[in-house]
């Protein structure tokens, strides 16, 4: 297995990073450029090489960073002191948000289209961002279920079940072109049956 070369960061890392981010949004990973991106950072060639070795590399790391953002951002609605229904709804609009968003569609097209180039990207990404999440996931079921909130013998396959509901339906749709939007109504209709599915099988009624 290819390791994951390390990133060296210093004063002009996030300018590279949202520059980079804005050109693959625009033009995918195999139509940006060094130039381009380094144009849209402001920064120069040099600069942008001292951070990243290679376009490979700056592209995991924007992928990481924007993945990251939204499942911390997402992984702080799993508080404790909350009704499952309320938490799993909040949690079950941010992980379908970003699932149908664009940069969410390009990051899981981009891994795709390049795993066999490099199939580090694919792994490194689910390392640092689902499996993150998952794992958040996880913690808060076990909560609730220490709480007596919810009845569930395995948490992780149950965490799984979660998320891959909230995928429903649009997820797929938008990887395969049937559409290119989602409605706020469609939206709704997603998260609010996966809420009422999960705490159909896994809710103790209190």
């Amino acid at each position: 297995m290819n390791e994951v070369t390390p990133i060296k960061k210093g004063r002009k890392y996030d300018q590279v990073l949202e520059g980079a981010r804005a050109v693959f949004m625009a033009d995918g990973y195999e139509g940006a450029s060094v130039d381009a991106i380094a144009r849209s950072a402001g920064v120069s060639k040099a600069t942008l090489y001292s951070y990243f070795t290679d376009k490979k590399l700056l592209f995991m790391e924007v992928a990481k960073t924007e993945c990251s953002v939204q499942i911390r951002e997402t992984g702080d609605l799993l508080v404790d002191d909350a009704a499952p229904r309320e938490t799993l709804y909040k949690a079950g609009r941010r992980i379908t948000g970003f699932i149908i968003s664009d940069f969410g569609q390009s990051i899981f097209r981009m891994c795709v289209a390049e795993s066999d180039r490099f199939p580090e990207l694919g792994r490194e990404f689910f390392r640092t961002g689902p499996a993150v999440f998952r794992g958040r996931m996880v913690e808060y079921l076990q909560s609730a279920v220490e709480r007596g909130e919810l009845a569930i013998d395995d948490v992780a396959l149950a965490a799984d079940q979660f998320i891959e509901l909230c995928h429903a339906t649009l997820f797929v749709e938008m990887v395969f072109n049937v559409r290119d939007s989602v409605t706020e109504e469609e939206a709704e209709r997603v998260v609010s049956g996966a809420v009422e599915t999960f705490l159909a099988r896994y809710g103790t009624g209190g």
